[in-house]
């Protein structure tokens, strides 16, 4: 299946999702903040990130609520990574909160909690056939 590129700084939820998604056939790498995740992008080139938008920046500072934003705007930014899907991962989802999300070159969202599961399979589904 897809090569992604989980972004995700909560242990529980990064392993969930891990399990899911490697049992569903996909090969996943991981980062668990925001420098981490435009470093693995560049690196593995990923065909699809799932990006948590609340992050640390990097490994000594505390989550901020736009590091994932600020991470997306980056590999956006660079011609070996700006055409690789990224769906927001993120529990704010009102319309001010989907804009951000859009002008920051996020493809899609998928609210937090995820659940059902499948709602974030069709996503992925739709950029990686």
């Amino acid at each position: 299946m897809a090569r992604i590129l989980l972004v995700e700084d909560d242990p529980d939820n990064l392993n969930l999702l891990t399990r899911l998604l490697q049992h569903n056939g996909h090969e996943i790498y991981s980062a668990i903040n925001a420098a981490d995740a435009v470093s693995q992008a560049l690196e593995h080139v990923p065909e699809l990130i799932l990006m948590d938008l609340q992050l640390p920046p990097d490994d000594n500072s505390p989550p901020d609520p736009n590091a994932g934003l600020v991470a997306t705007k980056k590999i956006k930014a660079e011609e070996t990574t700006n055409h690789i899907p990224i769906i927001a991962l993120t529990a704010h989802t009102m319309p001010q909160h989907r804009e951000r999300i859009s002008e920051a070159g996020c493809d899609d969202f998928q609210e937090k909690p995820i659940y059902p599961f499948d709602n974030l399979l069709e996503k992925i589904g739709k950029f990686c056939s």
